[in-house]
């Protein structure tokens, strides 16, 4: 359990600093939001299910590697 609530933390911090580096003040956020929504995003609703949340992060990581966002 430890081991899987450090997984869902460091997804959780690289997925925190992708928004952060794509919400630049230079950039056409709006467009970007539309583009990810584009690709259905599933809904993360929350609460205890470590197994959930890595299904969460993996899919939304499927998404931000088909936009082209790269790991940094």
């Amino acid at each position: 359990v430890a081991r899987m609530n450090a997984q869902i933390a460091e997804a959780l911090a690289t997925l925190a600093n992708i928004v952060a580096r794509d919400n630049d003040p230079g950039k056409d956020s709006e467009k970007r939001l539309e583009r990810f929504m584009s690709h259905m995003p599933t809904i993360f609703t929350g609460g205890y299910n470590p197994e959930g949340a890595i299904k969460w992060i993996e899919e939304v990581e499927i998404i931000f590697e088909a936009m082209g966002c790269t790991e940094e």
